[in-house]
């Protein structure tokens, strides 16, 4: 891959993050994904977002929480590769552990804790590929009883 390469993904990476830091953008990516929901205000949306500057860690595109029933976790892909499901995964318990220490809860209490519904999503905008429109992480990885490798 030649540093040309880099730099537009970079770029297209940058140019999908800094639209959505915009809640008039975001509250539209929102209802898009729920039109049924036509109450939630900006207002109710908050960036949560896994950023790591300095250092080489999970990080991801988008994430965001609209009150304390939903996160959603959008990544912007122009390669397409089933690995998206394990980093899903683990930019899904980062951003709960996140949430819980936001929250000060405590996971180790007796007291049930609060766990808003996760909504995944991989935005493909790279050449059409033959890739399925769902994929699970249990049929995909660990098949039908065998393990795939």
């Amino acid at each position: 891959m030649e540093k040309t390469d880099i730099a537009k993904y970079t770029i297209k990476d940058s140019l999908f993050t800094n639209l959505f830091q915009d809640k008039k953008y975001l509250i539209q990516l929102y209802r898009a994904l729920h039109p049924e929901d036509t109450e939630t205000t900006e207002d109710e949306l908050k960036d949560i977002t896994i950023k790591n500057i300095l250092v080489d860690a999970c990080y991801n595109d988008l994430g965001f929480t609209v009150g304390d029933k939903i996160m959603i976790l959008t990544e912007a892909q122009t390669t397409w590769t089933m690995n998206i499901i394990i980093r899903a995964l683990m930019y899904l318990v980062q951003s709960y552990h996140e949430y819980f220490e936001r929250r000060n809860d405590n996971l180790y209490g007796s007291k049930k804790v609060k766990l808003p519904k996760a909504e995944l999503y991989v935005i493909f905008t790279g050449k059409r590929v033959s890739k399925p429109e769902y994929v699970s992480l249990s049929e995909e990885f660990w098949g039908r009883g065998e393990v795939l490798y």
